[in-house]
């Protein structure tokens, strides 16, 4: 029997306050709300992958996650715009990397807690 793994499905980011969080991604980033069962979890949708914020749980350690990257149309003003309404910058966007098709280029944001959010648009 071969194993495959599908696409993925949903991503936890290990936050300290779930309400500032869910006020960062919902309201700064305008991901979809989704549900929340508890005040220490709160789930969105970000084209079709739920995001789930969540208080620490077991080795978890807030700040110290990987870095989600959301594909965006027009990357300077996509980024612009989300540190207007409340997203502190990291880094602006710049050129990543020259491939044969197009260039990569990422801009990196900070959520309450620190961790990193990556933007990323390929410009043909």
């Amino acid at each position: 029997m071969t194993m495959t793994l599908s696409t993925i499905r949903q991503i936890a980011i290990t936050v300290s306050d779930v309400e500032a969080a869910l006020a960062f991604y919902r309201d700064a980033l305008g991901l979809e709300f989704l549900f929340q069962p508890a005040p220490t979890l709160a789930f969105l949708d970000a084209g079709g992958i739920r995001v789930m914020l969540t208080t620490p749980q077991g080795a978890g350690a807030v700040g110290a996650n990987s870095i989600l990257y959301f594909s965006v149309n027009d990357i300077e003003a996509t980024q612009a715009a989300l540190v207007a309404r409340g997203a502190t910058e990291e880094r602006a966007p710049q050129l990543a990397a020259r491939l044969p098709d197009h260039a990569l280029w990422t801009g990196f944001l900070r959520d309450p807690d620190g961790n990193l959010v990556g933007l990323m648009e390929e410009k043909r």
